[in-house]
């Protein structure tokens, strides 16, 4: 860890989108916890210097978190069916809902910042009462709280992905914190972000599929271990993505090839791109476990938009001078 750098403890850490965003903020990895073993692979193929823990977030809590009391800071993406308006919402009856084992971790290592991202479901009325329970929690561990709806969109990412996250800093440290705003530019239009990629094989038709697909993209999902396969979200989004000229039933092993007819399905590295991560990120398992990977990732820019103001907030309090009075 360099001198200068705050050290972070991630959960929930997946395919690395928040991670990468943490990193580019300036903070240094400490540990990162993730129960599934393809998602492992891919943060130590791409971050090999990474000390990745491959357990369940409760048997970290219990025998591992002990060890990081003092972190800078706690970041997560906790899962998203117990909130997503697209499962049943059933909230903290949901066995998936890992907010009471994040809010145990913060109680044993005792950050100076906490970082969560979830879906917009969760800041919906049937949630109003868990959210207060929340808040009160991290009111009695000493943390104010805040949530915010942020848009990928406004952070450089050309996709249509809002998200919430929540943000608690230590009461004496609250104060210094403020949201980001974006870029204050658009993004770039899927045809914009992907020609290089989409003719990558000589495609013919890729000029005329550059200016078809002119917007941004429509949320990514990308499906649970247990449903959904590699394809681009239920019918209202493939028909979206059917107006930009992509095929959402799939995804292609390849782009399309020179003499292709019809309207093209994307690559694991094209939507990859159009979630926000850099080129050189790999994605290990095959071609449904990478995407899945990718789809529920929290977009790189907007998690290093965030972690950026709460290092500034981390690093004010550091800068603090210590006077010393004569005696």
């Amino acid at each position: 860890m360099t001198s200068n750098a705050l050290s972070s403890l991630e959960i929930c850490a997946g395919g690395g989108g928040q991670a990468l965003g943490l990193e580019q903020a300036g903070f240094d990895h400490a540990g990162l916890v993730e129960i599934e073993q393809s998602f492992c692979d891919t943060l130590n193929l791409n971050r090999p210097e990474w000390r990745v823990f491959g357990k369940d977030l409760r048997e970290f809590v219990q025998h591992d978190a002990e060890a990081f009391k003092g972190i800078d800071l706690v970041a997560a993406g906790l899962p998203c069916p117990p909130f997503s308006i697209a499962g049943k919402q059933l909230g903290h009856r949901d066995e998936r809902n890992l907010f009471p084992a994040a809010l145990d971790l913060v109680d044993v290592t005792r950050p100076r910042a906490v970082m969560i991202e979830n879906v917009r479901g969760i800041l919906g009325a049937v949630f109003e009462d868990y959210r207060q329970q929340l808040k009160a929690r991290f009111e009695k561990l000493g943390y104010h709280a805040e949530w915010h709806l942020m848009n990928a969109s406004d952070f450089g990412v050309p996709q249509l992905r809002p998200r919430v996250v929540i943000a608690a800093l230590r009461k004496d440290i609250a104060h210094h914190f403020s949201w980001p705003t974006g870029t204050g530019h658009n993004p770039q239009t899927v045809g914009e972000a992907l020609y290089d990629l989409i003719r990558q094989r000589g495609w013919k038709g890729a000029r005329a599929w550059k200016r078809r697909a002119d917007d941004i993209a429509p949320t990514i999902v990308g499906g649970s271990l247990k449903h959904g396969g590699p394809d681009l979200g239920p019918t209202r989004a493939k028909r979206a993505w059917a107006t930009l000229g992509v095929d959402g039933m799939g995804i292609a092993d390849e782009p399309p090839a020179r003499d292709f007819v019809g309207m093209p399905r994307l690559t694991v590295p094209m939507v990859a791109r159009l979630q926000g991560f850099p080129d050189d990120w790999q994605f290990s398992g095959r071609k449904t476990t990478a995407y899945r990977q990718v789809g529920n990732a929290f977009p790189p820019p907007v998690a290093r938009a965030v972690a950026e103001r709460i290092r500034h907030c981390l690093s004010m309090r550091r800068s603090v001078p210590v006077v010393t009075l004569a005696g």
